[in-house]
């Protein structure tokens, strides 16, 4: 599995993004002859070799002379239909604008299609988009990953004036997808809504870098040189190290309980289960005093973290909740039905180089297969995977 992960140290910008894939690779060429299905006159991309404290990076410069139309998200929607570019790279880049256009919309009180894109409208923005989905698509990439995300501080002028940073739309982006985020270090923009609707739109996951084996990596410049930090996004493109497994990002939350009853415990495993916590285990430890506890883990999707600790808060159980954001790998897995003398059993299956390594008659079916029948939990559970063995011998 090929991973673009992006490494936002620096926060980002659209055209960070698009440099840094030209430097891990994408063919500017390539690149330029797609841009150019958009039908936009006089759109030229312009790309240097910088540097950013040190650090050598490319500087990607779209431009169509002094063309800064403002227009409605039909009109941009319009432009990139007509255009030439792959149906993956212009379904993305739609749904770019789309998740801009919704975000603009909350922020103003209006509706996405009334929506004046404004600065995002201009045609290096709208450039930077499609560079994007179209890089995505020609470098075969997977998975995307993201870092957390630096946003800055202080404020930035727009057409509405001076705005804080993050900006609105910034700030409502990451709020719908969920995604981790801190200010600073400095007090200027990094994060713009241009990069941010781009990176939400791809970002299987936040979180740290997985493990990955190494295949190029790409500096992209921003504008700004401060003097504070390299004003740089890093990509870096890699295999999983497991090769058959895919990669996703989860939550970790954590307390450490030492004065529940294992019934309160259990009651609140049971609700974040319900809530669509992916797991939630007890891990018994040893608390200041010599008092004896449990921590409880539960393992969730980032979308749900918020719902989780509310919960775990409501059930009185804690007084912190600490949290944290990994990278997970899990094997290709389906789950098919043997027959058995006690009925049909679903049986679930992990994969690693095309061969079975995991299979697991479910509980439930042998539980219900157990009471039906009289049948011991165990035989029901033996029988599945007799069956299964059986299917394979065929």
């Amino acid at each position: 599995m090929r991973i673009a992960y992006f490494d936002c140290f620096s926060g980002a910008g659209g055209d960070m993004i698009v440099a840094a894939m030209l430097d891990a690779g994408l063919d500017k060429d390539r690149l330029a002859a797609q841009l150019g299905s958009l039908k936009v006159a006089g759109l030229e991309i312009h790309v240097e070799r910088t540097t950013r404290r040190g650090m050598s990076a490319l500087k990607f410069t779209p431009h169509a002379g002094h063309e800064h139309a403002h227009r409605h998200l039909n009109d941009i929607t319009d432009i990139i239909e007509r255009s030439a570019i792959s149906d993956s790279a212009r379904r993305r880049a739609a749904a770019v604008f789309h998740r801009l256009a919704e975000a603009e919309a909350k922020v103003h009180g209006t509706t996405p299609g009334e929506i004046h894109f404004h600065e995002v409208g201009a045609v290096d923005s709208i450039a930077d988009v499609v560079s994007a989905c179209i890089g995505f698509d020609a470098m075969g990439i997977d998975t995307v990953l993201c870092s957390t995300l630096r946003v800055g501080g202080g404020t930035v002028k727009c057409d509405h004036g001076l705005m804080p940073v993050p900006a609105p739309a910034t700030l409502e982006l990451l709020r719908q997808a969920k995604a981790p985020f801190e200010g600073g270090p400095i007090e200027r923009e990094l994060l713009t809504p241009t990069a941010a609707a781009i990176l939400t739109e791809f970002a299987a996951g936040f979180g740290p870098m997985p493990p990955m084996r190494v295949s190029a990596i790409g500096l992209g410049a921003g504008t700004l040189d401060a003097p504070q930090l390299p004003n740089v996004l890093r990509l870096v493109i890699g295999e999983s190290a497991h090769a058959d497994a895919d990669t996703d990002c989860i939550a970790v939350l954590e307390a450490n309980i030492d004065d529940a009853t294992p019934e309160a415990v259990g009651f609140a495993m049971d609700a974040v289960l319900a809530a669509g916590a992916l797991d939630a285990y007890t891990t018994p430890i040893g608390m200041k005093h010599s008092r004896p506890a449990v921590m409880l883990s539960v393992l969730c999707e980032p979308g749900v973290t918020a719902t989780i600790e509310g919960l775990l808060f409501e059930q009185g159980l804690t007084l912190g909740v600490r949290r944290q954001y990994i990278q997970r790998s899990k094997l290709p897995r389906d789950i098919i039905t043997v027959v058995t003398p006690y009925g049909d059993i679903h049986v679930k299956r992990g994969f690693a180089r095309g061969r079975c390594v995991f299979a697991k008659p479910e509980y439930a079916d042998c539980a219900a297969a157990s009471q039906r029948s009289g049948a011991s939990f165990k035989t029901v559970h033996e029988a599945a995977l007799n069956a299964l063995q059986g299917r394979k011998e065929q």
